[in-house]
């Protein structure tokens, strides 16, 4: 008689022991009464190639992986998906029977499905979007903003030259202002992202001008510690339609969850519950 293997996954970074992601890959084991295992693990730069030839072999199926890994694994992965590539970023690994990594990214999945869910009117071809921030999950929000077919993105940045790195990158649809002009980019937008850092707990304050902000506007902060920052706050006293972020991170962690387990994850106001602060 054979005894099938319970499949192991878990997610990669340094540090790693403030991670949500077990908490929420534990639930829906759970929930689903599943076989599995999920687990945070503290990876060095330096070991990062090692472990990933040696975790298959350990009865691992998958991992995400999260800072400072999410670049380097484009170098080190056997297969690189187009999005992956795009966004410059990995941080869905699967792993073949073989023992080749097939590297992939859902955060701009995550970040469009968030929108799609929690703001069902948004139109993403109904007017230019603002978008404050040019790092690694700036460039998701790009990609899928562009994908799906927003006009114009206006980019802004504390340092210039990032974002007119991506601008490079991402092509005409992208327009950088300046950040002291960054209260600019809202007029007349019809979707408006926080993809900095600001307004995290313990980060600077996000202390951009609104005045230009649309009512009609859809605005969401990739930011969810606080879970209400103040830049959905002020835009929602204004009228818009907000979106707070810790929707993007379920979202981004159902298709890993859905190849690793082999069944798609329901996300409800229980999955939400396990990810806020106890």
């Amino acid at each position: 008689m054979t005894v099938d293997r319970i499949p192991l996954a878990g997610v990669i970074g340094s540090p790693i022991a403030h991670s949500r992601s077990p908490a929420l890959h534990r639930h829906w084991l759970r929930v689903n009464a599943l076989p599995g295992y999920y687990i945070p693990m503290d990876v060095a730069q330096g070991d990062l190639r090692e472990a990933l030839r040696t975790l298959p072999k350990l009865g691992f199926v998958g991992a995400n992986v999260t800072i400072p890994h999410k670049e380097a694994m484009l170098e080190i992965a056997d297969q690189v998906t187009d999005r992956a590539a795009l966004i410059g970023a990995a941080n869905t690994l699967i792993f073949r029977p073989d023992g080749s990594v097939h590297a992939d990214n859902t955060d701009g999945y995550g970040f469009i499905e968030n929108l799609r869910q929690n703001a069902p009117g948004w139109q993403p071809a109904s007017g230019p979007a603002a978008v404050f921030g040019a790092g690694g999950a700036a460039r998701a929000v790009l990609a899928s903003l562009i994908d799906a077919g927003v006009p114009e993105i206006r980019l802004t940045n504390r340092t210039r030259a990032r974002a007119e790195a991506l601008r490079q990158e991402f092509g005409n649809k992208v327009v950088v202002y300046d950040w002291v002009q960054a209260g600019n980019t809202l007029d007349g937008a019809m979707t408006a992202v926080n993809a900095s850092s600001l307004g995290m707990t313990g980060k600077g304050a996000f202390r951009v001008p609104l005045d230009g902000l649309s009512p009609k506007a859809v605005v969401t902060d990739l930011v969810y510690t606080p879970l209400r920052t103040d830049f959905l706050e002020r835009a929602a006293e204004i009228g818009c339609t907000t979106v707070d972020g810790l929707g993007m991170l379920i979202y981004q962690a159902a298709p890993g969850f859905e190849r690793w387990f082999g069944m798609r994850p329901v996300v409800d106001e229980a999955t939400r519950n396990v990810l806020l602060p106890r």
